[in-house]
């Protein structure tokens, strides 16, 4: 029998946790015998003295095993059990076209998503734009989905890591949100707990990044690398660009507009397409379905092509409650804002940056996101046909076509737009998409 204070102690003085103790803590976070006083001790020592990687690997295993952890093994599913991660950004919609793709190719993909979190969109918000889509199904529901469709994209159950929806609130009001360690344990102990075979973790690097740095980014995708593998989860990371939107929109309704599109083949953009081949092709490789990624991206470009994936998308949100004839008529379901026109640059030049965070809190403040976790989201608002880095653009030219409540909102999210996007008169030199790939 452990004591809280003797670990918390332990911890303080710098030394190493056993498995065992850090075990013992997860439970009592999740059974309540450990106070909130206690969790924010313990958080608070980690934050300060971080942690080697076996007690990195033993906070995420105690964390997972601190609630349901999902067996697929009854299924008899003929391919594995594979998902995604990104630590989000804006105009991040992989998750929409990559899960049905993955789908299409053999895999099994459910997908534990969340809500938006700061300037992030979330992946739950933007599929409640679908009338009658379920985010949050019996379980019954979700294994019938996930075997029908290849794909379910739903919110995280009280059942699944609740020591990590415990911790991570008393994170939220102590200032150790962003310690490594914490992070990767957070992440991991709910993508875990789905009962995965294989996983692909999506870092973003740059201005609408949730990691300050390109170093933090690395430090973060290396840790997660390494942690899931010693938990017995072949990972791989991709440090990807966030200096821009990723995708043509940013919002929730038009997000979803966006990935019908691209699955149905009406308009793919290049740096999405771009990241969700390259996430999905070391998916496939880690799922054992492709032998080597460049014949992983030749099958993703198959079932696009085919119409394969935007079946399983389909298929989806029937078995989820939206409309069986969704795909077909998504323009008729989706809610359109009250006022949509373009946002006109004031200026000659050339995109030269792009403030994504100061655009995703625009997208908050038109009503796409929460400032507080009570707030009603707006659906129907957002930016589509964003201009690019590296656009010339003339006075007059659109930046974005805006879609805003009344004419107010409008207003406010233009002018956030056009301040958050530099001109210059030299073309600027344009990043990768992809950093670098991290495999075990």
């Amino acid at each position: 029998m452990f004591l809280p204070q003797e670990i918390i102690k332990k911890k303080r003085d710098n030394q190493p946790l056993s498995a065992e103790e850090i075990h013992f803590f997860c439970q009592g976070i999740a059974d309540g015998s450990i106070s909130e006083g206690q969790i924010a001790a313990f958080a608070m020592t980690v934050y300060f003295n971080d942690m080697t990687m076996p007690e990195r690997v033993a906070l995420t295993e105690g964390m997972r095993d601190s609630g349901v952890v999902l067996s697929w093994d009854d299924m008899g599913f003929d391919g594995p059990v594979i998902d995604k991660h990104s630590t989000g950004g804006v105009g991040d919609c992989v998750s929409l076209m990559l899960g049905p793709i993955i789908a299409a190719c053999g895999g099994y993909v459910p997908m534990i998503s969340g809500r938006g979190l700061g300037h992030t969109g979330g992946t739950l918000d933007k599929l409640e734009s679908i009338p009658g889509y379920n985010i949050t199904p019996d379980n019954a529901t979700f294994r019938r989905v996930v075997k029908q469709a290849g794909i379910a994209i739903i919110g995280q159950t009280g059942e699944l890591a609740p020591a990590d929806k415990r911790m991570y609130a008393t994170r939220d009001v102590t200032a150790t949100v962003d310690s490594i360690s914490l992070i990767t344990a957070s992440i991991l102990s709910k993508k875990l707990a789905s009962g995965l075979d294989a996983l692909v973790m999506d870092v973003k690097v740059g201005s609408g990044a949730f990691m300050p740095t390109y170093e933090a980014s690395e430090q973060l995708a290396q840790s997660i690398v390494d942690v899931a593998n010693g938990a017995g989860v072949p990972t791989t990371a991709l440090l990807t660009d966030m200096n821009q939107v990723l995708a043509s929109s940013a919002g929730n309704a038009v997000e979803i507009r966006e990935a019908v599109r691209f699955l149905n083949g009406e308009y793919r953009n290049p740096r999405l397409l771009e990241i969700t081949l390259a996430q999905g092709a070391e998916l496939l490789v880690l799922g054992k379905l492709a032998e080597t990624v460049a014949q992983g991206r030749e099958q993703m470009l198959a079932v696009l092509d085919n119409g394969e994936a935007l079946k399983r998308f389909s298929l989806m949100v029937e078995g989820l409650g939206g409309p069986a004839d969704f795909v077909a008529r998504y323009g008729e379901y989706l809610p359109q804002a009250a006022v949509i026109k373009p946002v006109m640059a004031q200026a000659s030049g050339y995109v030269a940056a792009m403030d994504t965070r100061a655009i995703g809190m625009a997208v908050v403040n038109l009503g796409g996101g929460r400032k507080v976790a009570s707030d009603e989201i707006d659906h129907s608002v957002g930016f589509e046909q964003l201009c690019v880095l590296g656009q010339a653009v003339m006075a007059d030219t659109p930046l974005a076509l805006l879609s805003a409540r009344d004419e107010a909102s409008w207003q406010q999210a233009a002018q956030a737009l056009r301040h958050a996007i530099t001109l210059s008169d030299e073309a600027p030199a344009l990043a990768q998409e992809i950093y670098r790939v991290i495999r075990k």
